[in-house]
């Protein structure tokens, strides 16, 4: 956990050493990101499940220098630590909205707001809130890799308060 934020730190460093303005292709205009997710529970949760692992896309559109509006959708997926000879997995489908305001050219933070769905019988959709940061680096004309981390919690339930962080890398393509 230490090395991921010291990697997002020097990132963010690396980002506001070339600070200036939105001008490169790659970070204007709308775009849509395909990303892989990884989830490392804490607290209470993370007592009784493993890393959760899924996908997202990730939809963003400039309301004003510096600020997207964003749209997420994906899929996770928790395995459940061995308890008394019993696992399982849980599976949910986050849906959120949010804002990425760019601090410097690459460097951002976002917040979002939303539900967790549970796709299993019995369990209920969730609350659910993410601010986080990241960083997106320009690969080419309006495309570029975009590496975020974010603490993420739903709503509690039977005692469990879901939260971690989550960790996403993402390839975002202009529309």
């Amino acid at each position: 956990m230490k090395k991921l934020f010291l990697l997002t730190a020097i990132a963010g460093i690396f980002a506001f050493s070339n600070a200036k303005a939105q001008k490169d292709p790659a970070m204007n205009g709308p775009k849509l990101g395909i990303g892989a997710e990884f989830a490392f529970p804490m607290g209470n949760y993370g007592d009784f499940y493993k890393m959760g692992y899924g996908g997202s896309l990730t939809y963003q559109h400039p309301v004003a220098p510096n600020l997207n509006l964003t749209a997420n959708a994906g899929y996770l997926s928790f395995k459940t630590k061995e308890i008394l000879g019993f696992s399982g997995t849980s599976g949910y489908i986050p849906v959120k909205v949010g804002a990425r305001y760019f601090l410097a050219e690459n460097f951002y933070l976002n917040g979002e707001v939303g539900a967790a769905f549970a796709t299993e019988d019995g369990d209920k959709t969730r609350f659910a809130y993410s601010p986080g940061a990241g960083v997106e680096f320009p690969v080419a004309d309006k495309a570029s890799i975009d590496l975020g981390v974010r603490y993420e919690a739903w709503s509690k339930e039977f005692g469990l308060t879901p939260s971690f962080i989550g960790v996403r890398a993402a390839f975002n393509f202009g529309l």
